[in-house]
């Protein structure tokens, strides 16, 4: 049996992510070890015990998120005894996500990704000072209702876009903070049940966070990408990489442009995909997925008790 394996971003974080994997099985732990290597620092401590606070800032959330997702990986890995390549039909992240989706497939190395994503995290809370960006969720409004509300916000200094289109329900929007409740009036005006401010640091996915693409753009320059062969949708896209040159323009464009997950999952299902493994920290992108294609099978690996029911099907 094959299945599409998805990966979290930002908004999965937790107190005690990780926890439970890295205390049974050492592929976890070896995990763990690779990573606070390479960061130089305790990153298992903010994850298991730290406070919400120190885990919420960017540079923080994008290295745990990454680590969870991979813990889960390498301990399916071992139980398994076959690469997770071998038993995926396709793979795809939610933004942050992609990085470990292209880490569990092979394309990345653990060491590049947690670098990567350090940078990144650094890089898109740099790129507009606290205060000036924001995001929004906008519940209840199709897509096409929201584009059109979002349609008058083009001045550089007036910017509200689309940055998540999450599921029929949910729309994430992001930009300058006062064109962003500007835009939450227009939708809720629209017909939408409620607009709500995200507690995040940055306005995400929006062309607030070019300086963060172009620090991305270079840092790509010094990273090795492996050809391996599971294909992953891209966020930009909602379709497979073409070939490995394809990938590190779109992980830049993705910083700026809207993550298409509603379009990446339907396109999933019409390639096969029908039971889907959400691998890392919480049930974020399962109900998402459920809310997309009602008829597919969702479930998550976050723990011992998850990971038996999956190996069980396996």
């Amino acid at each position: 049996m094959t299945f599409a394996f998805v990966f979290p971003g930002q908004g999965s974080q937790t107190i005690g992510m990780g926890r439970d994997l890295y205390d049974n099985f050492s592929a976890a732990r070896h995990v763990v070890a690779e990573v606070e290597e390479v960061l130089q620092h305790k990153l298992s401590h903010i994850m298991f015990e730290g406070s919400i606070e120190d885990l919420m800032l960017t540079e923080n959330t994008q290295p745990a998120l990454l680590t969870a997702s991979i813990m889960a990986v390498r301990v399916i890995e071992e139980e398994t005894k076959k690469p997770l390549s071998s038993i995926a039909s396709l793979m795809a992240g939610h933004s942050l996500g992609e990085y470990s989706a292209l880490c569990a497939a092979g394309y990345l190395s653990l060491a590049d990704a947690v670098r990567l994503v350090r940078l990144r995290g650094q890089a898109m809370q740099n790129a507009v000072p606290v205060g000036i960006g924001a995001m929004a969720a906008i519940l209840g409004l199709d897509l096409p209702i929201i584009e059109q509300n979002l349609s008058t916000f083009t001045k550089t200094e007036h910017l509200c876009v689309v940055a998540n289109d999450n599921s029929p329900a949910q729309v994430v929007i992001s930009g300058h903070k006062a064109a962003v409740d500007e835009a939450i009036t227009l939708c809720t005006t629209a017909g939408a049940k409620r607009g709500i401010i995200l507690p995040v640091s940055a306005p995400f996915h929006s062309p607030l966070m070019a300086p963060a693409a172009e620090v991305m753009a270079h840092a790509f320059a010094d990273i090795q990408l492996n050809n391996v062969s599971v294909d992953i949708i891209a966020n930009v896209t909602a379709m497979p990489f073409v070939g490995i040159d394809m990938i590190v323009p779109s992980l830049v464009q993705q910083i700026t442009e809207r993550v298409r997950w509603c379009e990446s999952i339907s396109h999933m299902k019409q390639l096969g995909s029908t039971t889907f493994i959400e691998l890392g920290i919480g049930k974020v992108l399962s109900g998402l997925i459920k809310r997309i294609e009602s008829d597919v099978t969702t479930m998550s690996v976050q723990n011992s008790s998850e990971l038996s029911t999956f190996l069980s099907l396996c």
